[in-house]
């Protein structure tokens, strides 16, 4: 079953838990009060059983049971649709995690339905049944005091985000080869953050603007503006987060790009040293040819060479070997090859 907690109030306390939904249906037109009812995933069955009751109206109802929504006011009449996307860090595994909680409120009744196990609505109900001078006050009481919950709950993903922005700094000059994809993992977190959060701050100034209109009790208009004031607190936080984060992958990109420079270097380095060692042998290869060449034209055995017979061949060979030597040595020491 979807239903987690199904209670009637009446003058600020628990006046009934009903097993079922008709029981709650049948006890709020009875005895009157308010009935909060807590769902968890519930299925379309029963969505549509609590709308017909309580006069939700279609859009939500189809919100409600496709889920995957984005944080929002909306009224259908004497009805204020919320929706709001809880967050808790995981020490574990250092990720952020999203819910998402619809929240109806009409004359009459809350009705909550959670699409994942965030946030505590128990804790939540505990604290109101505490509190009856306040629970006394409706629904909007209940609504408020569930703001106030998942505007607390990011002070703890803060936390969290701020200790993992502060390692990534670490990482960065410690040239983790790892930092570079979770500085991408944690702006993918912080831009989920800035979704979940950004929009509260015009949900609660909508709210805000309809203290008069719906009369809402002066202390409900004190909390409100409190969670208005957190709620700011957290934006700037997140939005801080996102340009630590900018900035990080700029330095790290200016990192890389210096040891990929370093790493040039000593490639061209290396490069430039072969390059020398190439030229010498070259140079030695030359002049060495040049003496092997005369010998190899005097070697060939011929009988009829012009130089054979001249009583000057043998010096003049021998000269022409070492001039030629000598001029390739100059010109290769000339142009720095040696």
């Amino acid at each position: 079953m979807g239903v987690v907690d199904n209670v009637i109030y009446v003058d600020g306390q628990r006046a009934a838990t009903p097993h079922t939904l008709e029981q709650t249906f049948e006890l709020l037109h009875q005895h009157g009060g308010m009935a909060w009812v807590g769902l968890y995933r519930p299925t379309p069955e029963e969505v549509s059983a609590i709308a017909g009751e309580f006069g939700l109206h279609e859009l939500a109802q189809e919100d409600t049971n496709k889920a995957h929504q984005r944080p929002k006011l909306e009224r259908y009449g004497h009805t204020l649709f919320t929706v709001l996307r809880p967050a808790r860090y995981l020490e574990d595994v250092e990720e952020v995690e999203f819910g998402e909680l619809h929240v109806f409120t009409g004359p009459g009744f809350v009705v909550t339905v959670r699409h994942a196990e965030s946030p505590d609505l128990g804790r939540v109900r505990r604290r109101l049944e505490d509190d009856p001078a306040t629970l006394r006050l409706g629904p909007e009481a209940v609504l408020y005091a569930i703001l106030d919950e998942v505007v607390d709950q990011y002070g703890p993903v803060v936390a969290g985000l701020e200790n993992d922005i502060d390692e990534i700094e670490d990482q960065l000059f410690d040239s983790d080869p790892t930092v570079s994809r979770r500085i991408y993992e944690l702006s993918r977190e912080v831009m989920a953050f800035q979704r979940a959060t950004h929009p509260l701050v015009g949900m609660l100034e909508d709210l805000e603007r309809g203290f008069d209109a719906h009369e809402v009790d002066v202390e409900l208009r004190h909390r409100l503006r409190d969670v208005h004031d957190h709620t700011l607190r957290v934006v700037e936080r997140a939005d801080a987060f996102r340009s630590l984060l900018q900035n990080a992958l700029t330095v790290n990109a200016t990192l890389v790009a210096q040891q990929q420079n370093e790493e040039m270097r000593r490639v061209t380095e290396a490069s430039y040293q072969q390059s020398e060692e190439v030229k010498r042998i070259s140079s030695w290869a030359a002049i060495l040819f040049a003496p092997t060449l005369v010998g190899t034209i005097y070697g060939m055995n011929f009988n009829h060479m012009p130089e054979l017979g001249w009583a000057y061949g043998y010096p003049f060979a021998l000269l022409a070997m070492v001039v030629l030597g000598v001029v390739l040595y100059t010109v290769f020491k000339r142009h720095h090859w040696l």
